[in-house]
C-alpha cells in the first residue's frame, strides 16, 4: 500500500502501517478469525464514505446527502439477501457482538435467560460470558460438548433447556471445529418456547457458498461478522424473516448504535459482489479441505486433535496429552518468533488458565486467500509440530522462519 499522505502528516502512523502490511506479508495468518480482503475492499473501506453521517436506513435517513450512501447500502442488502438467502437483513452492525447484542435487545429483557456453549468448549464471550454484557444483563446457563467425542452433547442440551427452561438458546460458535446441528437446536428452542440464535461468525462464507449447512430460514434469528470467511468490509450483519425485521432493525439503530460506518458498508457491499462469483465456492471449498489436511497431519505427528478432525475452517489441538508441559500460549509465542501466526486457546475440560490454556486453534482462511492448496498446508502443519515439539531450541526456531518466509514469497498476498 502506498502512505504517501499519511507520511507527509504523521510519519509515526505512515511506519506502523507500513510494518504492518510487512508483516501480514511476511508470516503465516492462522487466526481462524482472520482473512485477507482483496484490493477493491481495501479501497472502499478507506473511501470518503467515512465522513458521511447515515443514521437511518436507506430512504429514510435523519440526515440530507445520503443518496449514495443508500444506493451502497442497499447493494450491500441485496447482495446479501442473495447469498444467504434471508427475507431481511441488517448490514449496520459495527461487529459480530453488536449483532448479537442487537438480537438480545429485540427479544429480550434484563434477567431473561440464555442457554449457550460454554467458551471453554468453544462458544464466545457475547454468547454470555459473565465480562461481557450479555452475562451481566441476562441469567445465563451454559451446555457442554461431549467429553469423549468433543462434539455437542445435543441430548444434554435438550435437558438442560427442559429444565432451565431459557427465552433464548443461541448456536454457533468461535472454535468448534465440526458441522452445526441447528434443525435439531431449533426443535429444542420449539419444544421450551425459546428464541433460537444462530451465529455463523465464522462460518459466514462457508455458508454462503454452500460448504456448510445453513441456519438462515431454520433458527429465528442468524448473526455473523463479515470478516472472517466471507472476506467483505470488516463488520456484523444480522439476518432474520419480516417477522422481526422491524424490532431488529430498531435494535440497531436507534437501539444500540447511531450512525452506520458507511465505509465498512460499501466494503461489505464489494466482499459481498465478490462472494457471489463462482470462484467464490472453490475458494471456500478449499478452506474447508485444507483444514481436514492440516488436521490430518496435525494427528500423524501426534497432536490430540478435539472431535477428530474437522467440517469446517479451523482445527483445535489440545496439547495436554503430546506436550503435558507446554501451553498454548507458550506455543503461540514460538509459532509467532517463526512467523506462524495463531492462537492459544481453552479446549474442552480446561485446567489451565484462559490466559495461557492448553490448546492451540489453527485456521485456513487467509492461507486459502494466498492460494495455499492441500500440499502446501500439510507442510505448513509440518512446520507447526517442528516448532511445537522444539519450543525452547532457537536453531529449529530459525529454521522454520526461514522456510516460512519462501513460503510467504512463493504465495504473495497483494501482488
Amino acid at each position: 500500500m502506498n502512505y504517501e499522505q499519511v507520511r507527509s502528516v504523521d510519519p509515526a502512523v505512515a511506519d506502523a502501517l507500513e510494518g504492518e502490511d510487512s508483516r501480514q506479508e511476511g508470516t503465516l495468518a492462522m487466526i481462524a478469525s482472520e482473512n485477507h480482503v482483496s484490493k477493491a475492499v481495501l479501497e472502499a473501506q478507506g473511501s470518503a464514505l467515512t465522513n458521511k453521517y447515515a443514521e437511518g436506513y436507506p430512504g429514510k435517513r435523519y440526515y440530507a446527502g445520503c443518496e449514495y450512501a443508500d444506493d451502497i447500502e442497499q447493494l450491500a442488502i441485496d447482495r446479501a439477501k442473495e447469498l444467504w438467502g434471508a427475507e431481511h437483513v441488517n448490514v449496520q452492525p459495527h461487529s459480530g457482538t453488536q449483532a448479537n447484542q442487537s438480537v438480545y435487545f429485540a427479544t429480550l429483557e434484563p434477567g431473561d435467560k440464555i442457554l449457550s456453549l460454554d467458551l471453554t468448549h468453544g462458544g464466545h464471550l457475547s454468547h454470555g460470558h459473565p465480562a461481557n454484557f450479555v452475562g451481566q444483563f441476562y441469567e445465563v446457563e451454559q451446555y457442554e460438548v461431549d467429553p469423549e467425542t468433543g462434539y455437542i452433547d445435543y441430548e444434554g442440551l435438550a435437558e438442560m433447556a427442559d429444565e432451565f427452561e431459557p427465552d433464548m438458546i443461541v448456536s454457533g460458535y468461535s472454535a468448534y471445529p465440526r458441522e452445526v446441528e441447528w434443525e435439531t437446536i431449533q426443535d429444542v428452542a420449539d419444544d421450551v418456547g425459546a428464541y433460537h440464535l444462530a451465529d455463523i461468525a465464522h462460518i459466514t462464507g462457508l455458508v454462503a457458498a454452500g460448504a456448510h449447512r445453513s441456519p438462515v430460514g431454520v433458527a429465528d434469528f442468524v448473526t455473523g461478522s463479515t470478516h472472517k470467511t466471507i472476506r467483505a468490509g470488516r463488520g456484523g450483519i444480522v439476518m432474520t424473516s419480516e417477522e422481526h425485521a422491524d424490532d431488529i432493525d430498531n435494535a440497531v439503530f436507534p437501539g444500540g448504535q447511531g450512525g452506520p460506518l458507511m465505509h465498512n458498508i460499501a466494503g461489505k457491499a464489494v466482499g459481498f459482489g465478490e462472494a457471489l462469483e463462482p470462484e467464490f465456492e472453490e475458494y471456500a471449498q478449499q478452506v474447508v479441505d485444507n483444514a481436514e489436511v492440516l488436521s490430518d497431519t496435525f494427528a500423524d505427528h501426534g497432536f490430540e486433535v478435539v472431535s477428530g478432525g474437522t467440517d469446517t475452517h479451523l482445527v483445535l489441538v489440545d496439547l495436554r496429552e503430546s506436550h503435558p508441559d507446554l501451553p498454548g500460549g507458550d506455543a503461540e509465542d514460538a509459532l509467532a518468533e517463526a512467523g506462524i501466526v495463531l492462537n492459544a486457546n481453552t479446549v474442552p475440560g480446561e485446567t489451565r488458565s484462559p490466559f495461557n490454556p492448553s490448546g492451540i486453534r489453527a485456521g485456513t482462511p487467509a492461507l486459502t486467500t494466498r492460494g495455499f492448496d492441500e500440499e502446501a498446508i500439510a507442510e505448513v502443519g509440518d512446520l507447526i509440530y517442528k516448532v511445537v515439539d522444539n519450543h525452547d531450541d532457537e536453531a529449529v526456531i530459525a529454521e522454520v522462519s526461514e522456510r516460512v518466509d519462501e513460503l510467504c514469497d512463493e504465495h504473495p498476498l497483494y501482488e
